[in-house]
């Protein structure tokens, strides 16, 4: 299913190397043809804080979609925030 004709918001993925969720998140993503901006928290901690200020916590993946958040990878609220 192609993404609509409307201008993709922006996505960030905060992710680390190890998470299962975060690696299924960007697998989906690239399945969909969602362009994202991956950022590894674990080897950047200003990145860390950003994430925790933006989300509250410090579990990944999280995800800024056009400064909507996504705490995991929680399909329904992904699709929905992309409008797919």
């Amino acid at each position: 299913m192609p993404v609509s004709n409307k201008p993709q918001p922006r996505v960030i993925v905060f992710t680390t190397p190890t998470c299962t969720y975060c690696n299924a998140t960007k697998r989906y993503f690239r399945e969909k043809g969602v362009h994202f901006k991956e950022v590894d928290v674990s080897r950047d901690s200003a990145a860390a804080r950003d994430m925790l200020r933006r989300s509250g916590q410090m579990g990944v993946p999280v995800i800024d979609i056009g400064g909507k958040i996504v705490v995991g990878f929680d399909r329904p609220k992904i699709d929905k925030y992309l409008g797919i």
